[in-house]
């Protein structure tokens, strides 16, 4: 997006017209969305109680119609002629025709006493009756399927959902296997099959005509549908919704509000008492808000007429208000790129832009005679760089003057002086480092070195003085003058009082994208009243903390100076247990103006 198109969005126009939307549409378009939502509330919370009441009363019709059923069967399992035929089916010397016969008569009379599509009996081991097995309507091979082996292992009754595919009939058809046994043993028998196609379970499972596009199913807990209404389109798939699968495995009633297949569909459930089964009804929720798009389409008239009146009001506030505003922010853009010489055209009105166009006109006015003082300004400010310029010579005179001191020391046998004076110079010269802020961790150790031997001839005697630092900092970028002033701070009011037991440790390491410097020594160790200072320098403190803690203060200014908060010196101290003090520096990119 250009500047251009930010500067026209953030424009004082722009800004009451969105403030006139914010006030007349948005309230509008709030209660519209208000009614709507509550609309539909309503209807589907009235659409779920009834729905509830019907899936309550379908439940009950079900479990009554599977309690029959399996009476029924059982009344079947339990006819003293049907335990004879299976009990004589599993003598080797029985004829078979006679089994057959009897078998086939059986099932023909039971077909009045058992309320299903037909009832199929097999003996435990069917490969010991070819002939019987022949007689019946089945795939071959049945016999090893695993829901015949399944029900030949437990004597639970169990259902099966057949698809046309592993059966002669050519629709869906929900089966209850049970395993028997004989009346008087625990031999078991054979295995009876019920079947029941969709005739039988449309009777209870059938939408209600009140609801437009409602589709019942009658599916596991684990979403697995075994009867669906609409044509058994879904049977024996898991229905398509997660969420409804994870809901009616959490809970055995509700009514709420799923999406389907990518359609929001309202979803009403229950458990049935006489098998792990969930009765399900889905209804979209387009047909239960269709009521409402009426008035959806009277509050859209109402809207259109509402923005009509908007734009009036606009026009208006564009050409009395915001038209002398714009001329007014052109006019300060040819100030901005330096045009001075003209001015707005009077104005007699006498509100906020009357006040503007004349305070306008007076403002330029000013800003020309700021411009000749600015001017003269610069000049002053050549002159003063000039004489820093000239001043820079100074330091460099110091350092020749010192090196021909050295030179004449070396010359007359004074090596003591000469190497205090070659300390001092090259003290001077790492400290000035051509005038740039950034030098090396390795040209400010060697700064150190320079001013402990200065401090060592001082003193007269050898300061213990031990440097460790890591070899792939030694070149990084460091800030100058950090750690002359931490070595000084630790010389003068840690170990001076002592120098022969006094001894000052120098680390340095990188840890992540930082250096971090530590110094330690077993000194004196730094009064209270200097660290509170450092770590509170907005409270007063006392004289003696601001003479003993400069060095400290300056360094740790200058590192939250340059690089924030986060890096500030961590000091551990105690009155006579020695200091240690720990700086962190971030690694900077090598600059090539670096000394």
């Amino acid at each position: 997006m250009s500047s251009y198109t930010l500067q026209q969005a953030a424009s004082l126009r722009n800004k009451v017209i969105g403030m006139f939307f914010m006030i007349i549409i948005v309230p509008f378009l709030l209660f519209a969305y208000y009614a709507h939502i509550k609309s539909v509330e309503g209807i589907s919370n009235a659409n779920a109680s009834f729905s509830m009441d019907y899936m309550l009363q379908s439940k009950r019709n079900l479990d009554r119609y599977l309690n029959q059923l399996n009476e029924q069967i059982n009344g079947i399992i339990g006819n003293t002629k049907f335990q004879q035929l299976m009990e004589n089916s599993m003598i080797p010397t029985k004829d078979e025709s006679a089994f057959i016969s009897g078998m086939m008569l059986l099932l023909d009379q039971s077909k009045s006493q058992v309320d299903a599509f037909r009832i199929r009996v097999f003996p435990i081991d069917p490969d010991k009756h070819p002939m019987y097995i022949n007689t019946l309507d089945e795939q071959k091979g049945f016999q090893t399927s695993s829901w015949f082996k399944a029900a030949q292992m437990t004597i639970t009754p169990t259902w099966h959902l057949f698809m046309p595919a592993e059966s002669t009939y050519f629709r869906p058809m929900l089966s209850k296997i049970k395993r028997f046994t004989g009346l008087h043993d625990q031999i078991a028998r054979g295995i009876v099959i019920t079947d029941l196609t969709e005739d039988q379970l449309k009777r209870y499972l059938s939408p209600s005509q009140r609801m437009k596009g409602q589709r019942m199913f009658l599916m596991t807990r684990s979403g697995y549908v075994l009867y669906d209404t609409a044509d058994n389109e879904l049977a024996g798939k898991l229905i398509p919704s997660k969420p409804l699968i994870d809901s009616i495995a959490a809970s055995t009633q509700k009514a709420e509000t799923l999406t389907i297949d990518g359609e929001k569909q309202l979803v009403t459930y229950v458990k049935l008492d006489s098998e792990q089964w969930m009765l399900v009804s889905t209804t979209p929720l387009e047909q239960l808000t269709h009521p409402i798009q009426e008035m959806d389409k009277l509050l859209v008239f109402f809207l259109i007429i509402y923005l009509i009146c908007c734009i009036g009001v606009v026009i208006y506030m564009t050409l009395y208000f915001t038209h002398p505003l714009h001329r007014l922010v052109r006019s300060m853009r040819k100030l901005e790129s330096g045009e001075f010489q003209f001015m707005l055209p009077p104005s007699d009105r006498r509100d906020e832009i009357g006040w503007l166009y004349r305070g306008f006109n007076n403002m330029t006015g000013k800003i020309q005679q700021l411009l000749d003082q600015t001017t003269q300004a610069e000049r002053t400010k050549k002159e003063l760089e000039f004489q820093v310029l000239s001043h820079q010579i100074n330091p460099h005179f110091l350092y020749n003057t010192l090196e021909s001191i050295r030179w004449k020391a070396e010359y007359h046998n004074m090596p003591d002086i000469s190497e205090m004076v070659s300390s001092l110079g090259n003290l001077l010269r790492l400290s000035l480092n051509q005038g740039k802020e950034i030098t090396t961790v390795s040209r400010e150790i060697e700064q150190v070195k320079a001013y402990v031997r200065i401090e060592q001839a001082r003193l007269g005697n050898q300061v213990r003085f031990l440097i460790s630092i890591d070899e792939e900092v030694l070149h990084a970028p460091f800030l100058r003058l950090l750690l002359q002033p931490l070595v000084e701070n630790a010389i003068h009011h840690g170990i001076r009082s002592n120098p022969e037991k006094g001894k000052i440790m120098l680390t340095g390491r990188r840890e992540g994208t930082d250096i971090v410097i530590e110094l330690s020594d077993n000194g004196q160790g730094i009064p209270e009243a200097v660290l509170q200072e450092l770590t509170h320098p907005e409270e007063k403190a006392v004289p003696v903390a601001k003479r003993r803690g400069v060095g400290l203060r300056n360094v740790n200014d200058r590192l939250k100076l340059y690089f924030g908060e986060a890096y500030t010196l961590q000091i551990e101290a105690r009155a006579g247990s020695g200091t240690r003090i720990v700086l962190r520096h971030p690694i900077m990119e090598p600059d090539e103006e670096q000394g």
